[in-house]
């Protein structure tokens, strides 16, 4: 006990010693002054390879690579964390979540460091058919996001597969090897082909995927056995989101990539306090699992049924009761607060303001300088952590209810 409480407080306190000396000696201005010609260089040089893959421009090809990119996407994987949640598989699913989280706050960090331009269009063409695709044009180039989160979460999900025993078979493992090798090949491709990123990007992501996924792999059983059975873990993992908010850098030009990872917080923080509510109710390795006779798809899907429409409403009141809470505590606190976009009363006459929600590592922290708050960080950070707290907690409770 005394030394995992040791380990939580060195942990907390070197975020705090990064956060103060980050600022103080502009670290993130000398990596970017370092990195970013190096990489603006390369995007630049690499544009005649992707004008020469998209010779072969097909609509075929715009729908395969546009639906392979959705596949991959955060919301995509936002929205089937829950199902694995539901189907049994609480061991996989946050672990996933978690993995999910920390690889978008290494791959946004990243981002917003180098700040590096995406491919110039023209004269690439670039394929944004979805909103969530218009919103990750808005965002820095390098690493590919899409290509990172493939490598982590599929090389994990294979890693979870092969602890099995009916897949100690060698064809089997190297049958799936193939297959998430043709996977992250295909979408490092697609990001090619769609003008969302230049080779530097991919081969970026490919190498940091691949370190994560490593590192991962090294902690993930510890992680877990903390998260189950550990200490302070709600107030712990509390203080870590929030630390965590501050020191994330301070981008060139604002960008939504902070926006994507305050809410991945917010749910890896909802799931972390509901798992930890909940495990020996709902979580634990015993509970019935999808194919066997105690869950069938028939009741799986009666769960989906009476799960999304319960997350979703939990997301909308969350978000409301944050808007209303955290500007009276702010108010109470006498911290200045600002809103882009939820409570345009915040914000002067309603219009979006073009200041940038990373005001900087110290002024966030302590506010010197009056600098305002943008408060619809906290509304967004509670707003999934509901939704994710509703995934492992309410949502189970329901489903004891009804017998499902």
């Amino acid at each position: 006990m005394e030394s995992i409480a040791v380990w939580q407080g060195a942990t907390l306190c070197g975020i705090v010693a990064w956060i103060v000396m980050a600022s103080h000696l502009n670290v993130t201005r000398k990596l970017r002054s370092f990195f970013q010609p190096w990489v603006a260089r390369h995007v630049i040089n690499g544009t005649p390879l992707l004008l020469q893959i998209q010779k072969y421009e097909h609509r075929f090809l715009d729908a395969l690579f546009s639906g392979l990119s959705c596949v991959v996407s955060v919301p995509f994987y936002t929205a089937f964390l829950p199902l694995l949640f539901w189907s049994g598989h609480g061991r996989l699913a946050r672990q996933m979540t978690l993995l999910m989280a920390f690889c978008d706050y290494l791959g946004n960090c990243v981002k917003d460091v180098v700040s590096a331009p995406r491919p110039s269009s023209p004269p690439v063409r670039r394929i944004t058919a979805t909103k969530d695709e218009e919103d990750n044009a808005m965002e820095y180039g390098l690493p590919s996001s899409h290509t990172l989160n493939t490598v982590c979460l599929s090389g994990y999900l294979l890693h979870y597969l092969f602890s099995y025993p009916q897949y100690e078979d060698a064809s089997i493992k190297c049958f799936g090897l193939a297959l998430v090798c043709l996977v992250v090949v295909l979408i490092g491709l697609g990001r090619i082909y769609l003008g969302m990123h230049s080779l530097v990007d991919i081969i970026a992501g490919l190498t940091i995927g691949l370190m994560i996924l490593a590192f991962w792999l090294t902690v993930h059983e510890y992680v877990d056995s903390f998260i189950v059975s550990g200490p302070n873990v709600t107030s712990f993992w509390a203080a870590l989101g929030l630390l965590l908010l501050f020191a994330y850098p301070t981008p060139e030009l604002p960008t939504p990539s902070f926006e994507y990872h305050a809410a991945f917080n917010g749910v890896a923080f909802g799931i972390v306090a509901g798992i930890q509510q909940t495990y020996h109710q709902f979580h634990h390795e015993g509970v019935p699992r999808i194919f066997t006779p105690q869950l069938t798809i028939l009741t799986f899907v009666e769960r989906m049924l009476l799960g999304i429409p319960t997350i979703l409403i939990v997301k909308f009141c969350s978000k409301a009761l944050a808007k209303r809470i955290l500007p009276v505590v702010s108010n109470t606190l006498g911290i200045p607060i600002k809103s882009t976009s939820y409570i345009p009363n915040l914000n002067g006459n309603g219009k979006k303001s073009d200041e940038s929600k990373q005001s900087g590592y110290i002024q966030k922290l302590f506010f010197f300088n009056r600098t305002a708050f943008d408060v619809d960080t906290g509304i967004r950070f509670l707003q999934y952590a509901g939704l994710a707290w509703s995934v492992v907690d309410l949502v189970p409770s329901l489903f004891s209810y009804v017998s499902l």
